[in-house]
């Protein structure tokens, strides 16, 4: 069953199209990763799925629900978390207080999610009162994701969490979203990085605004000439 369903969808920013008809799925309790060059419209395609853009043409469904052009708020509320690729922690806060401001539009007992979430990253376990600006990057992603995961979504929106880290912390990072895929949680992860098409069940090339192939992710992986023309291999 399809979670999220994209059905040519065009968006972009002021007068400026970035997405020109763009079709995709994500079945539930999959990893889905969108691969794609810079500029290819990637972060574009989240933030419209997201509500943060409205989608100019095309249709957004989340759980069979017609979600186009609907505040981010209500989508979030609904069951759909989103990780941005930039300013997704308050630096000037410690651990503890992000993964609480996480769960702010709660109206339950968020505590035993919030322990959850030191469960599933040890590593800020001890780091509860640190501040996050002080914290590492690799750290810093856990800690968006945690936030994230407060709310307890259904479906998991992650923008490039590997940008700029380690090889050792991306495998980290990438150990982590296959856990959350155990516990229940769909991902549709968005990346530059070739190795995210190690993880996923399937994956989604976008380049230029447009879906240019599609398919099961090893498939993907072993394409020389995808390779080639959009991971930079």
């Amino acid at each position: 069953m399809s979670i999220l369903r994209v059905e040519d969808v065009v968006s972009g920013y002021g007068s400026m199209e970035v997405l020109h008809g763009v079709s995709l799925g994500v079945e539930e309790g999959q990893i889905v990763s969108l691969l794609g060059p810079n500029g290819s419209g990637k972060t574009t395609l989240l933030r419209t799925v997201f509500g943060i853009l409205s989608p100019w043409k095309g249709k957004i469904y989340f759980k069979g629900e017609d979600i186009s052009g609907i505040a981010a708020e209500r989508i979030a509320r609904i069951g759909m978390g989103y990780v941005p690729q930039e300013e997704n922690i308050f630096p000037s806060l410690t651990v503890q207080e992000n993964l609480e401001m996480g769960a702010f539009i709660r109206e339950d007992d968020w505590q035993p999610r919030l322990e959850e979430v030191y469960e599933l990253f040890p590593d800020l376990t001890d780091r509860r009162k640190s501040r996050a600006g002080e914290l590492s990057g690799g750290m810093r992603q856990m800690l968006a994701i945690g936030r994230a995961l407060m709310l307890n979504p259904e479906l998991l929106l992650l923008d490039e969490p590997s940008t700029g880290l380690a090889p050792r912390l991306v495998d980290a990072i990438f150990e982590r979203i296959v856990k959350l895929k155990e516990q229940g949680v769909t991902v549709f992860l968005v990346e530059q990085n070739a190795q995210a098409l190690q993880i996923p069940d399937k994956a989604y090339i976008l380049e230029g605004g447009e879906k240019k192939a599609e398919g099961g992710a090893q498939e993907l992986l072993e394409d020389a000439e995808i390779g080639r023309l959009y991971l930079g291999r």
